[in-house]
């Protein structure tokens, strides 16, 4: 890939992941955090905070894991980048099923940090880049786990207490991972 359409693709995808779902939603990132009605008042249903927070996060990582798999210098960074669009796609797919079913609603968008984060990854090459995923991933993959250990031991719902009971080994494994990237 050459340095232009580097640069090309990076801007691309840092436009992208900064709008995140805007344009589904008509609105950027910045309106959406002042805009957005708290997860909580979106549903009264038990475990609806749990849908929010983690679909809002797996939205994150894929969006991160394909700037990982696209932009990563190391063949580690690579691999774990798409690792996470692939891992996370399945149990985004998977909990929307479950909340639909329960009239729970789940993020459209990743939280707005974490769309800062990647416009500022996408400016960033080389050694920088990897470094900079790290750090992300390790931190993501942290609150991901402490949220699905949440959900996996005081759950309300049985359904995405169960979710959450499955899906927390393959977030552990996401974190050990991220920890020994380059």
């Amino acid at each position: 890939m050459t340095t232009l359409s580097k640069c090309m693709f990076a801007t691309s995808l840092a436009m992208a992941l900064a709008c995140g779902g805007a344009l589904h939603a008509q609105t950027n990132p910045a309106q959406a955090e002042r805009a957005a009605p708290a997860p909580s008042a979106k549903s009264n249903a038990p475990d609806a905070f749990f849908v929010q927070e983690a679909s809002a996060s797996g939205l994150a990582e894929v969006n991160l894991g394909k700037l990982g798999a696209n932009q990563g210098q190391s063949s580690a960074v690579k691999t774990f980048g798409q690792q996470m669009v692939d891992d996370h796609t399945k149990a985004n797919e998977e909990l929307k099923t479950i909340a639909s079913g329960k009239s729970i609603e789940v993020s459209a968008m990743p939280p707005p940090d974490s769309a800062k984060a990647a416009v500022a990854m996408a400016k960033l090459s080389g050694n920088e880049f990897d470094s900079a995923f790290k750090q992300r991933m390790v931190k993501d993959h942290e609150k991901a786990v402490k949220l699905f250990s949440k959900e996996s031991s005081s759950g309300k719902d049985p359904e995405l207490k169960a979710f959450a009971t499955k899906t927390l080994p393959t977030l552990q494994h996401h974190l050990e991972l991220a920890r020994q990237l380059p």
